[in-house]
């Protein structure tokens, strides 16, 4: 996957991502060249998924139909939502302009939805 996961100006740029593995039909995904997030829009799948180091959930991104992104879930502290510096399962909404709501934790509908995905996580 190249760049931001797009093409530029129509002409492929380079590969910053590659997929290692899939989890349930996902692509997971790793940086390359120092990269350490997910991209913020996709090319070809409506969703990705990064792992921590240990092979662990970290955070999965969900892209609309215009392979713009629109929401997260991640597994990291989140001081605004426990204080502890604990790992905690959250969400975020994104906009168009790739702005970032507030954290939000899972709901345990959204937990028994999601958890197919959050690999080596104590539910």
């Amino acid at each position: 996957m190249g760049g931001r996961g797009t093409f530029a100006s129509g002409r492929t740029v380079a590969y910053t991502y590659e997929t290692v593995d899939k989890i349930e039909g996902v692509k997971v995904l790793a940086g390359m060249d120092g990269k350490h997030g997910l991209p913020e829009e996709a090319h070809s799948s409506r969703a990705y998924i990064k792992l921590k180091p240990d092979g662990t959930f970290h955070e999965i991104r969900f892209y609309d139909k215009d392979h713009y992104l629109r929401y997260e879930i991640a597994y990291h502290p989140e001081p605004s939502l426990d204080p502890s510096r604990k790992p905690v399962l959250h969400f975020h909404k994104y906009d168009r302009q790739f702005n970032r709501s507030k954290a939000k934790r899972l709901t345990e509908k959204a937990i028994k939805r999601f958890s197919k995905y959050f690999k080596g996580v104590e539910l």
